[in-house]
């Protein structure tokens, strides 16, 4: 007969074997085992209306948005979260907020990168600068150099010399 003292961990393993099995994104029967996670897709004209309500700029050196060339900016496949991350941060500090890349070809590549959705570029400002350094906490360098500054939520800001490099893990509490 098995005892209660030998069953608990059995039955504690076999909980955390089949919640990673079953986990959403997670495991061999996840939805995308592959996946970071699902996310909601924008196209340019619904993250630039986004943008537009809230006051937010966005700005190209190409005067463009054709999200094949890296000289445009776009928003064509860009994560909702990242937009309402860009939407709270204009609400949270003020600060004029003008976009300088998005979702373009022309960035450094991986899982939560530009073209996957996850990032947009802040053109530098003393406001939108002293607004990151007294509200998130700095967590060192980045490996290329850049230093790097995280919110509250998690998101990433990314010093990159002439403008903030972002990463939107979520929303930022929107």
């Amino acid at each position: 007969m098995v005892s209660r003292m030998t069953l608990r961990p059995v039955l504690t393993a076999l909980a955390l074997v089949l919640g990673a099995l079953f986990a959403p994104g997670i495991g061999v029967l996840g939805s995308g085992a592959t996946e970071a996670h699902a996310v909601t897709k924008l196209t340019h004209a619904q993250a630039t209306s986004r943008f537009s309500s809230s006051g937010i700029t966005w700005s190209s050196s190409g005067g463009c948005s054709n999200r094949n060339n890296a000289t445009c900016t776009s928003f064509d496949q860009l994560n909702l979260a990242t937009a309402q991350g860009a939407q709270t941060l204009k609400s949270a500090t003020g600060c004029a907020l003008n976009i300088t890349g998005g979702t373009e070809t022309g960035h450094a590549s991986g899982t939560y990168s530009h073209w996957n959705g996850y990032k947009l570029d802040y053109g530098k400002s003393t406001c939108l600068t002293n607004y990151i350094h007294s509200a998130f906490s700095y967590i060192g360098l980045r490996g290329d150099g850049a230093p790097q500054y995280q919110s509250g939520s998690g998101n990433i800001y990314a010093d990159e010399g002439n403008h903030w490099d972002v990463l939107y893990y979520n929303c930022g509490g929107c």
